[in-house]
């Protein structure tokens, strides 16, 4: 049986979310749909005890890859409609990479089988002795072939980034200098150093994923929330309303 914690955090600086309204911001998954299970568990019994806001839950992206049930999340969250809050799902680098993969792109194919779509292609029943024999294209056309419709076309739905008062939540982060408005999608689904490194005022706290970290990593500028849910077995959600920030976790 997994279990959950909370943790209250204060603010670094004064930062709010609007009036009225609560937001759940979900870390990277990763094929971990026991994990999910027991968050999205978590979030609802957290809603209930809490006086009625207008609820978002935010799912950063990386839903897929690495962990063992990328199919199974997937199908979860392609139906996932609670009635206390409205889902939100955004594009991290492995969504990316598995579209383009369902699109045919058979250079990603070798890469995206190395970093966590051997595990994904499993979920879908595609073996790995298969994969071991088959070319790029191949590949490409069989993952097209056992990917439900309902499935790609789910995730092709996901957007980029959701401004929540004074926070922003993407996967991976923004460029530092370069005006919100003007952020480039593949910046937001991949960039690293440019990004962790920085310590300048964005106009906003930026919520992401993407970066694993041993536990919810605050600075006065963003907020780390990805905790390798695939091989720690904590998957992590950030609680935010008005000025309040908490955690939840597996």
């Amino acid at each position: 049986m997994l279990s959950f914690l909370r943790r209250k955090s204060a603010p670094a600086r004064s930062v709010a979310g609007p009036a009225g309204r609560r937001a759940y911001v979900v870390g990277d998954v990763h094929g971990r749909l026991d994990l999910l299970e027991t968050l999205l568990n978590a979030i609802e019994e957290d809603a209930s005890v809490r006086p009625p806001a207008r609820t978002f839950i935010v799912f950063l992206g990386d839903l897929v890859d690495r962990g063992l049930d990328s199919a199974g999340v997937l199908e979860r969250l392609s139906t996932y409609r609670p009635p206390f809050a409205t889902p939100v799902f955004l594009m991290g680098n492995h969504e990316e990479f598995f579209l383009n993969v369902l699109d045919g792109d058979v250079d990603t194919v070798g890469n995206w089988l190395t970093y966590g779509g051997r595990e994904l292609a499993a979920s879908y029943g595609i073996s790995d002795g298969w994969l071991l024999n088959a070319s790029p294209q191949a590949v490409a056309r069989e993952v097209y072939r056992r990917v439900p419709a309902a499935h790609r076309d789910f995730v092709r739905g996901f957007g980029d980034s959701f401004r929540f008062g004074d926070y922003l939540f993407v996967h991976a982060g923004i460029r530092p200098g370069v005006a919100l408005e003007d952020q480039s999608p593949r910046d937001m689904r991949w960039i690293r150093e440019a990004f962790l490194d920085d310590r300048s005022d964005h106009g906003v706290v930026v919520v992401h994923g993407h970066t694993i970290v041993e536990q919810v990593e605050e600075r006065s500028n963003r907020i780390g929330i990805d905790t390798g849910a695939y091989h720690t077995g904590v998957l992590t959600a950030l609680g935010i309303e008005n000025t309040e920030r908490w955690t939840l976790a597996t």
